[in-house]
């Protein structure tokens, strides 16, 4: 048996398109949604691009190979003077799951967010995400709210 080199965290290149649409569509079908091809161009060349107001993707990498990705974004609060920092979108593949990688992710949002002078990171999730919340309740504090969508 073999051990995986160290994981590795780090920005989205170029490079990753394939693999990071690859792993958005998996995301977004544990979701039971889709989008458009043209929101993948999009929102693709957004997360490469130099807009504060766009998100951040950041991926893990293990033996080489695209793992994980999460996507992540800076926002005023009304409620406080520094930014707060949305964490959208988290993705660990199956076969890595339980190996750190959502908890890598996260830490390097949290990591970001210190950078970025936001100390406030939030994120939500569907109430039957029970392997990813059995993370969230180790790293996160679970809160009250409960959202409420445009009907």
């Amino acid at each position: 048996m073999t051990h995986p080199t160290a994981l590795i965290v780090r920005p989205l290149k170029a490079s990753d398109r394939a693999r990071w649409a690859e792993m958005w569509t998996l995301y977004l079908e544990f979701y039971d949604s889709t989008v458009a091809p043209e929101v993948y161009d999009r929102y693709f060349d957004r997360l490469l691009g130099d807009d504060p107001r766009d998100y951040t993707c950041l991926v893990a990498e293990l033996d080489g190979r695209l793992v994980g990705l999460t996507h992540y974004l800076f926002h005023r609060h009304g409620w406080k003077i520094e930014d707060t920092c949305y964490l959208q979108d988290l993705y660990a593949d199956p076969d890595v799951r339980g190996q750190g990688v959502g908890r890598a992710l996260i830490e390097a949002v949290y990591a970001a967010a210190d950078t970025a002078g936001a100390p406030s990171v939030y994120w939500m999730t569907q109430e039957f995400n029970h392997t990813a919340r059995q993370l969230y309740d180790r790293i996160g504090t679970l809160t009250p709210f409960i959202k409420y969508a445009r009907a």
